[in-house]
This record gives structure tokens, C-alpha cells and sequence, in this order.
């Protein structure tokens, strides 16, 4: 099984990807120690806002792609977040 996931920072910028592990893959985007050339890394710490549960990995690509090709933060929270804005807390 395969997790899409969005992930969001302190300033309320997203991240979305895809995984087969979802709390091994949150660990390491909040690793602090390396942080050359990875934009998560540089721009954590993340928080889990939201996933989904996929069969296959190509159809978790396929729903990721489907999200990033949305291009909007305000898509993510009318239609995935049902409206409301994560906080640090959730």
C-alpha cells in the first residue's frame, strides 16, 4: 500500500508526496541534519495534514500529480482539509 500525503509548515506552506512508509518519509523530511539541496529539510519543521491511502504506487503517483497539477493552496483547503487551516496543533 502506498500513501499520498501533504505536509505543511510553520509559514503554512504545502508539500505533497508519495510514500510506502508515511512515518519513516515524515522523519526524514524533518531531518536537520543534512539540509543541502532539500527544500523540505530547509524549510521545516513539516506537520501531517493529510493522507491518503493508495493500492499500487502508480496510482498513488498518479492521485499526487493530480494535486500538484492544481497549483493551489487554496484547493488543498477547500477540498481536501473540508475548509479549515491546520495549525501547528493538529
Amino acid at each position: 500500500m502506498y500513501w499520498v500525503y501533504i505536509l505543511q509548515n510553520e509559514k503554512g506552506q504545502f508539500y505533497i508526496g508519495q510514500t510506502d512508509n508515511l512515518q519513516v518519509r515524515l522523519e526524514n523530511h524533518n531531518r536537520t541534519d543534512q539540509i543541502n539541496g532539500k527544500y523540505t529539510r530547509k524549510n521545516g519543521p513539516w506537520t501531517l495534514v493529510w493522507s491518503e491511502l493508495h493500492p499500487t504506487r502508480s496510482a498513488a503517483m498518479q492521485r499526487e500529480r493530480q494535486i500538484k497539477s492544481m497549483k493551489s493552496a487554496q484547493w488543498i483547503r477547500e477540498h481536501l482539509l473540508n475548509g479549515r487551516v491546520p495549525t501547528s496543533r493538529d
